[in-house]
């Protein structure tokens, strides 16, 4: 492979010192891979550096005699940029190997390992790491690669476990990794509504004993058939020692005499099929470290790839590591409270929100405010989960929640009723929508939504929805006018498949959707591997956004994704088919088309497939499925779980300071702009935009935002896919720094 004198080789390693293997690590493999190739680089690999290049714990790369072999070995191939997947231990390593480079070269070119002019050309090692690690712990990202597909392992047993739970009525004390971050754990306990959890970070107050055992009885007092204990492996008390799955079990049995039992889930959390979001983060990351390593100079720093929220960023390798190793100093000092902030502002967030569904209860002393929550368009996995927070989270506040069933035509009709803590117990893992959800917008109902809203003395509004839920909003705002009963404050959640609703980068549902698709495709080009020779052409729903189609295929390798904001011709059809022919001549015999259903009303997936078939004629056999409902179904998940929870958490936070705020003499009156928004994911946070400037952003011809995030996501799809394209680099991360980076915490829930 001949590169141009711009772009020096790079080699792709996982030089792991203290970290298995994770999944998600081959995407990101694979993008580094082909984005450097199409950049025009030359890209090697170091094997036993799992993945498929395989991983290794190195102990020569711990002397300096290792890595003076480690730099001959780059310096003889003219390697000066290195990309690094792995954990802390590995990223620690590499940022000493960066820092010894010239030193590593002056004894080379002392001991002839290498001549003169070989050392000049390799004169700086450029070095880029991405984090793959289940636990999530390393400071500095929000998410690691891997730690996704941990959660999904884990929660399809936790579901399982549920119902043998209920049937036996049971206590399970479950046992997930973790031996110095609680965040799987934590996430767990968040995801299946457990009544406790126990992570390293934050270790229980001394009488923790007494408090889990009436926890249980609480538990069980209303109702619950089962009760579930996450605990992380290196779960500890405030004095240091651990606290072990068998000592919980020991406990409970002692005191409560409850039929208790212990799952350890083991190295089943590190294997398996990498979800959706992990393949897309691999991705992601993937591509961001190649334009990392090419756009390095001398002077640049090693730098790790970061989530923050949903961007990319480049912080200081050793800025990250050193707070990492600051967590575990602080744990280690018993500064707990230090620990849990140094781990950033996600974790503790999702402490925060724990806590409250956990460890606190209803006040005696009500607020006197009565807030609804309903459910409108078509149902999403997640929306549950939105529910119960919501509820849960009003009911801590003191407020009366009010559950509005069937939408819109329920809220007219008048089909509400007050729902308590226990009516929303066990919502969390339940798909589609237990409130009942209908597409009725409100505009001919006002005058009954007005008399319903007075009726039960209505204070606030949480709608949890897709589009309809946005266009309904915005028609009671407009009937505010009007009905002096709609003058109150409103909030909108996305939750929708399509993920189309302006104002957020990602719906409640969605996550689960592409997971469904993603699993599909996967099942669908495994069918050919043994036919060979054929081309798939797979239809996914989402109206005119062609989000599904483009993430889908972004995770499941797909050769074309076909979607309305793109528009194609009959010559990129051609030019897909020719590609495809090129492709059965190589090892990979197969072909993965994707189709949004309204990309276009003329080339139809009927059209496409009987193209397909003609023009691969003797080359390629074409076969067609349509997924359907299917998408909509399933139980939520983790994703969709904590993103619902968080959600429905803190739009009653936000409902709670406006009604104060517009209350006047016992009476609400909220008639501005600022009284009814749509909370949404943005960027790097969740905040809440008024629905009157969300309307501008939206194209309500086709149900489409004006401007959509993942659209800068197409190139990438098409340069995996080895097709020629132009890499949109207009919003390129650059280097920031960890103690920097962070946003405003988030409002107190």
């Amino acid at each position: 492979c001949i590169m141009p004198l711009h772009h020096p080789a790079f080699t792709l390693g996982k030089s792991d010192f203290s970290l298995s293997l994770c999944t998600g690590m081959n995407a990101a493999v694979r993008a580094v891979v082909r984005v450097g190739i199409f950049t025009g680089a030359k890209v090697y690999f170091v094997h036993e550096g799992g993945t498929v290049i395989g991983s290794a714990r190195c102990q020569d790369f711990r002397t300096r005699e290792g890595r003076l072999k480690a730099a001959r070995n780059l310096v003889k191939r003219g390697i000066t940029n290195l990309c690094v997947i792995g954990g802390d231990g590995s990223l620690t390593g590499a940022n000493t190997f960066q820092a010894e480079w010239s030193s590593l070269l002056v004894e080379l070119v002392k001991t002839g390992g290498v001549t003169a002019e070989e050392a000049k050309n390799s004169s700086h090692l450029n070095i880029v790491g991405m984090v793959g690690s289940i636990d999530n712990d390393f400071c500095g990202t929000d998410m690691t690669i891997g730690t996704d597909s941990a959660l999904h392992r884990i929660m399809e047993i936790v579901d399982a476990i549920t119902t043998t739970a209920q049937s036996h009525q049971r206590t399970f004390v479950l046992e997930v990794m973790g031996r110095h971050c609680g965040y799987l754990a934590l996430i767990t306990a968040l995801a299946c509504g457990a009544d406790w959890v126990f992570i390293p970070e934050s270790p229980p107050e001394d009488d923790w004993e007494e408090h889990l055992c009436r926890r249980l009885i609480e538990t069980r007092g209303r109702g619950s058939r089962l009760n579930i204990i996450i605990v992380a492996e290196g779960a500890i008390t405030k004095q240091g020692q651990p606290i072990t799955s068998e000592d919980i079990k020991n406990l409970v049995v002692k005191r409560l005499g409850y039929d208790t039992r212990v799952t350890i889930l083991g190295h089943v959390q590190r294997g398996g099929t990498p979800s959706a979001f992990d393949r897309i983060l691999g991705s992601r990351m993937g591509v961001e470290a190649v334009m990392a390593l090419l756009e390095g100079t001398p002077d640049t720093p090693a730098c790790v790839v970061s989530l923050s929220g949903n961007q990319a960023v480049r912080l200081p390798l050793m800025e990250c590591v050193q707070v990492t190793k600051d967590v575990t100093t602080a744990m280690n000092e018993r500064r707990f409270d230090d620990a849990v902030k140094l781990r950033g502002r996600s974790f503790q967030n999702n402490w925060n929100v724990y806590k409250l569904l956990a460890h606190v209860r209803p006040p005696s002393t009500k607020s006197g405010y009565n807030l609804a929550v309903m459910n409108v368009g078509a149902p999403a996995s997640g929306m549950n989960a939105a529910v119960r927070a919501a509820v849960r989270i009003g009911l801590i506040h003191g407020h009366k929640m009010l559950a509005v069933h069937d939408g819109f035509d329920g809220l007219a009709h008048g089909q509400v009723e007050e729902i308590g803590w226990g009516g929303v117990g066990g919502w969390t893992g339940l798909g589609g929508s237990k409130l009942g959800t209908k597409r009725t917008l409100p505009k001919k109902y006002l005058e009954e939504i007005s008399a319903t809203i007075s009726s039960f003395n209505i204070h606030g509004l949480i709608i949890i929805g897709g589009f309809e839920a946005f266009t309904g909003s915005l028609e009671l705002v407009e009937g505010r006018g009007k009905y002096e009963e709609l003058c109150i404050p409103v909030c909108v959640i996305p939750a929708t498949v399509s993920n189309n609703v302006p104002g957020s980068d990602f719906s409640i549902g969605a996550d689960t959707a592409l997971n469904t698709i993603t699993t599909t495709c996967d099942r669908i080009k495994q069918s050919a591997a043994g036919t060979k020779r054929r081309v798939f052409i797979i239809e996914t729903m989402g109206g005119y956004c062609g989000y599904l189609a483009t993430m889908a295929g972004l995770a499941s390798g797909a050769d074309a994704a076909y979607i309305f904001e793109d528009p194609f011709t009959i010559r990129d059809l051609q030019v897909n088919v020719e590609h495809l022919c090129e492709k059965m001549k190589t090892t990979v015999k197969r072909g993965l088309v994707l189709r949004n259903e309204k990309c276009n009303e003329n080339y139809t997936t009927d059209f496409i497939f009987n193209l397909y078939s003609e023009e691969g004629k003797g080359i390629f056999e074409s076969r067609k499925n349509v997924l359907g409902h299917m998408q909509q179904g399933g139980t939520p998940t983790p994703f969709d779980r904590n993103f619902g929870t968080k959600m429905g958490a803190k739009s009653v936070a936000w409902l709670t300071g406006k009604i104060k705020e517009y209350s006047r003499h016992g009476r609400i009156f909220a008639n501005t702009a600022d009284s009814a928004c749509l909370l949404g994911m943005r960027r790097r946070s969740l905040v809440f935009q008024p629905l009157a400037e969300l309307e501008e952003q939206t194209d309500f011809e086709h149900r489409l935002p004006k401007q959509q995030w993942w659209l800068k996501l197409r190139p990438i799809l098409k340069i995996l896919a080895k097709y020629k394209a132009d890499l949109d680099t207009s919003e390129k991360a650059h280097l920031e720094h960890i103690t920097h980076k962070g946003v405003p915490a988030e409002a107190n829930i």
